[in-house]
């Protein structure tokens, strides 16, 4: 028996960020578990860049490392969004304000050709055009992955296009994938 439902593999990217605490050490242990995870292939993962946090107005943050993962899975979506949502509880992750500093933030950024909007799950994601900090490191990993609508572009063509000019540093910072 099963301990997940199987579906047939599907490519899936997913962007890490963390700005509290071992920043590096927080993005390593979510690529560590999705490695052990057994419905779950790391492919690759990108440079880790770091930039200055998406703040409100009067407020300050640390700055945030962020990367793109590229996996394989036989998870459906919810089953990998929820394995999500433990690994950013277990790293100490605590819901308050929208754009509070977090310890671990995963994002589901596209799940191959998947068009989705739910009240838990919107794919591909929303705001991804917007976002430089993830549009870079993924278009390290797969330039080519054509984005479905509403972007209906490539992640090279998105990042050209991108309005966002935030400076971004490559760091030194590797995610291992074992």
């Amino acid at each position: 028996m099963a301990l997940v439902p199987e579906h047939p593999p599907s490519s899936v990217f997913l962007a890490l960020g963390s700005n509290l605490g071992d920043r590096a050490a927080y993005l390593r242990g979510a690529v560590a578990a999705f490695c052990r995870h057994p419905a779950v292939q790391v492919v690759a993962a990108s440079p880790v860049y770091e930039s200055a946090a998406h703040v409100l107005p009067g407020q300050a943050q640390p700055d945030y490392l962020n990367a793109v993962v590229w996996l394989r899975t036989t998870l459906a979506p919810e089953a990998l969004l929820n394995f999500c949502l433990q690994l950013e509880a277990a790293a100490g992750r605590v819901r308050t304000t929208r754009w509070a500093p977090r310890t671990l933030d995963l994002d589901l950024l596209a799940w191959d050709d998947l068009v989705r909007c739910d009240e838990r799950l919107t794919l591909p994601h929303p705001r991804l055009a917007e976002r430089r900090f993830v549009l870079r490191p993924w278009a390290d990993l797969a330039p080519d992955f054509y984005v479905p609508a509403p972007f209906c572009a490539t992640v090279a063509a998105l990042l050209q296009r991108c309005l966002d000019r935030a400076p971004l540093r490559r760091t030194g910072v590797s995610l291992e994938i074992r």
